[in-house]
């Protein structure tokens, strides 16, 4: 398409090009890797209507709150970001799955060396790399394979340029194995040895250079949508006092539409820009380790919500009902919904970790002349933990039913098919190869043990670069922000109370002079209520104002988003966007916000 269409900064609403055509080859690109049925002419028809429908209610809804004269321009800024999010929508999904798909580039590469290494045939471990592993990498490098079947290349090179525009070292990488597939064989170890040095340096530059670029816009995130809103908070009662109209809809337009749609935006702005990722494995719904638990969880979240919102009523304030029934009620149906997942990640990491000890006993057992079943079942009786366990349990039934080692580990009832991790299933095929390959495969499968120590290594520094962006957001969203919250929302509490009590004696003081000037005390009673009654609807919350109790919800709700959004992005800036982690980490973070906001209220409320 030759249009002056989207770029990768934005610009989706050009989709409409001087050829006629109806979308940008960049949406094309995404809503192909996302194998979508629908086409991209099909999500721009579907962004306008969106923005159309934004638009209008926006514009009706900015009219009653705020007036004819900010309707048009709400308009129309609902209408441009509703289609400019929709056709954007397609382009940052897939870049999202694109940085899930990268964090695999270290175990492919690591695998096509490995097999090259046994043999150096570059077809051979194309084919191996792309059959051994999950996700985009590895089916688009078994794609490039078949295609390239009836032909006098790999795939290789084919692979290499479609995902060089994301991740360049993959190109080098690719290079430098079809160079050691012909180069001499003291030099064929140098070639793959640097093949998975560029990958490895590759994504640590990377990640260190993104690490390094957000900090800057995580800040400004923190500042313009936490503290700053926080603190205008407290300044809204005082508004009111000194008689300026705030009325609840413009706040609650503000906090809870505008603020967090400009946090969405940020957070989707720095997770579309992080490089790689290395998500942990998927947990599918039919895992026999993850029973059907929605039923229970939204029974638990209704019976703790309701728990939450009477406690909340009657220790707190009667206004935190809501505050506190939603807040523990939703993060308590997550926690309970992701637990068994998590649990799943838990123990697929347990395995993980003891996989390279158990290549290194393997490797040295059959660099020793050890049939590979044998020191299958070695290693199962030498380590502990999962891994000892897993192995141990594949030894004895490869001895039991005469199976090879694939079926003794994957066939029907084996240790490892209900254990969704990359890293074992790459490894398990590594030995069926090494059963075929006999001694030789012995100092393979030990390079296997330190490619994957190096890989967990990759991972641990890659979490501790970002630990100190990744803290600061987690801590804010269940922390600091409600502890902020609640102690402003006491603070305008406070603030009403003066200011009531103020006038109210004002007014008494006014009508003991009127009395003794001949008025009747019962007239100066009624006048003094009068004002009294004057300034406690002002402040306190009479037709159109913003009381205590209506700004206290909506501060609770926007901590509750606070919680929600900044717990998300920091779970997608550490491990990439994984459901169960969102959701396993969202669930403890609503509680705790929920909770540290009315203890914070409660909390300050004595001091004021």
């Amino acid at each position: 398409m030759r249009d002056g269409g989207s770029s990768r900064s934005g610009g989706s609403l050009r989709s409409v090009g001087e050829d006629g055509s109806t979308a940008s080859d960049e949406l094309r690109r995404a809503v192909a890797f996302l194998g979508w049925d629908a086409s991209a002419e099909r999500v721009v028809a579907v962004g306008y209507r969106v923005g159309a429908v934004a638009g209008a209610v926006v514009t009706a809804v900015a009219a009653l709150v705020a007036g004819a004269v900010a309707a048009a321009p709400a308009g129309l800024a609902a209408f441009v970001g509703g289609v400019h999010a929709v056709h954007r929508a397609p382009v940052w999904l897939a870049s999202l799955r694109r940085t899930r798909a990268l964090g695999a580039a270290p175990g492919l590469v690591g695998r096509l060396v490995l097999r090259m290494r046994l043999d150096p045939s570059t077809e051979r471990a194309v084919r191996f790399a792309g059959r051994t592993g999950d996700g985009p990498l590895a089916a688009a490098l078994a794609r490039h394979e078949r295609g390239s079947a009836d032909g006098p290349t790999s795939g290789l090179r084919a692979f290499a340029r479609e995902w060089r525009p994301w991740f360049p070292a993959i190109d080098r990488a690719a290079a430098l194995v079809r160079t050691a597939a012909t180069a001499p064989p003291e030099r064929r170890g140098r070639c793959l040895d640097r093949a998975l040095d560029a990958t490895l340096s590759g994504t640590t530059d990377r990640l260190a250079s993104f690490v390094g670029a957000v900090r800057g816009p995580v800040s400004a995130l923190y500042a313009f949508g936490v503290l700053l809103p926080l603190a205008l908070i407290a300044l809204l009662p005082a508004g009111a006092a000194a008689g300026v109209a705030i009325r609840p809809g413009l706040v609650a337009g503000l906090y809870l539409v505008a603020l967090p749609a400009g946090l969405i935006a940020a957070s989707a702005w720095l997770l579309f820009r992080r490089p790689v990722a290395f998500p942990p494995p998927e947990i599918s719904g039919d895992h026999p380790d993850v029973p059907e638990r929605r039923g229970h969880a939204l029974v638990v979240g209704c019976a703790l919500g309701a728990a939450a919102a009477v406690v909340a009523a009657r220790a707190v304030a009667p206004w935190a009902w809501p505050v506190g029934g939603v807040g523990v009620g939703v993060g308590s149906a997550l926690f309970v919904l992701a637990r068994p997942r998590r649990a799943v990640l838990s123990d697929v990491r347990d395995v993980e970790r003891g996989l390279p000890d158990a290549m290194t006993v393997i490797g040295g057992d059959v660099a020793e002349g050890v049939a590979v079943e044998t020191a299958v079942a070695n290693a199962g009786e030498r380590l502990d933990g999962a891994t000892g366990e897993l192995f141990e349990r594949a030894g004895r039934r490869s001895d039991t039913l005469r199976v090879g080692v694939r079926e003794a580990f994957l066939g029907q009832g084996g240790p490892a098919a209900a254990v969704p991790s990359p890293r074992l299933r790459g490894a398990i095929a590594l030995l069926a190869v090494a059963a075929r390959e006999g001694r030789p495969a012995g100092d393979v499968l030990l390079e296997l043990a330190d490619q994957l120590e190096s890989l967990r290594d990759l991972e641990r520094d890659a979490r501790r670069q970002l630990a100190t962006v990744t803290g600061t957001l987690s801590n804010t969203a269940a922390v600091f922000a409600p502890l902020v919250g609640g102690a402003t929302v006491a603070l305008a509490t406070g603030i009403d109370a003066v200011d009531i009590g103020s006038l109210g004696a004002g007014a008494a003081a006014g009508a003991d002079a009127l009395s003794g000037g001949g008025l009747s005390t019962g007239s100066g009673a009624t006048g003094g209520s009068a004002v009294g009654g004057s300034g406690a609807a002002g402040v306190g919350g009479g037709a159109g104002t913003l009381s205590v109790p209506i700004l206290g919800r909506i501060v609770g709700a926007y901590v509750l988003l606070l919680a929600a959004l900044l717990t998300g992005l920091a779970t997608g800036l550490e491990r990439g966007f994984d459901r169960t982690l969102v959701a396993y980490r969202i669930g403890i973070a609503l509680p705790t916000a929920t909770a540290t906001f009315l203890v914070a209220f409660a909390g300050a409320g004595l001091l004021f």
